[in-house]
């Protein structure tokens, strides 16, 4: 639709594809962000166990603030164009279950089930992306790895349990009108 619009209608529209980007933010249904509450849920004794899926589907992470960036520099080009923009590497499921844990000190082998209820009908086994044309018209190139990632991710969960356990996310809130 996007090509179409701009072909069509002479418009400036520009289609960006991004692959997984991931953030604190992200909406905790999302299996990054459910591996990562649970950690920090783990970790505050306030959940024994994570139930999970498949632990082979793999995927392209990435760090939410520089797709952000990219989606600007893709904005900023003269000519609209469309642009991928991914890490170039995968990583499974595993494999970010085993770092999240490791942050915290944890053993996953302890605390990770596999739950055939939460496999996908429709589960495409592995997701790469290329930014190669982002890389060479802009400069754009995602600068934290995998790793950093997933410290990020969960440091920022753990975090966030503290302050809700101490009251300090409420308190925040209500110097700020309530937001």
């Amino acid at each position: 639709m996007t090509v179409n619009a701009r072909e069509g209608y002479g418009l400036y529209a520009v289609n960006g594809i991004l692959f997984n980007h991931e953030s604190p933010r992200r909406g905790e249904i999302f299996v990054s962000r459910k591996i990562t509450r649970a950690v920090a849920r783990i970790l505050h004794g306030m959940q024994e166990k994570l139930y999970l899926g498949s632990l082979d589907g793999e995927r392209d992470w990435g760090y939410a603030p520089e797709f952000v960036e990219g989606i600007w520099k893709m904005l900023q080009q003269y000519e609209p164009e469309d642009f991928f923009l991914a890490t170039g590497e995968t990583h499974s499921v595993r494999e970010f279950v085993e770092r999240a844990f490791a942050e915290a000190g944890l053993d996953w082998r302890r605390h990770v089930e596999v739950d055939p209820q939460y496999y996908r009908p429709t589960e495409i086994d592995r997701l790469e992306g290329h930014a190669s044309k982002a890389r060479r018209k802009f400069g754009w190139a995602p600068q934290t790895r995998f790793r950093e990632l997933v410290k990020i991710m969960v440091e920022a969960d753990v975090q966030l349990l503290e302050d809700k356990r101490s009251g300090q996310v409420e308190r925040r809130m209500a110097m700020r009108g309530g937001e």
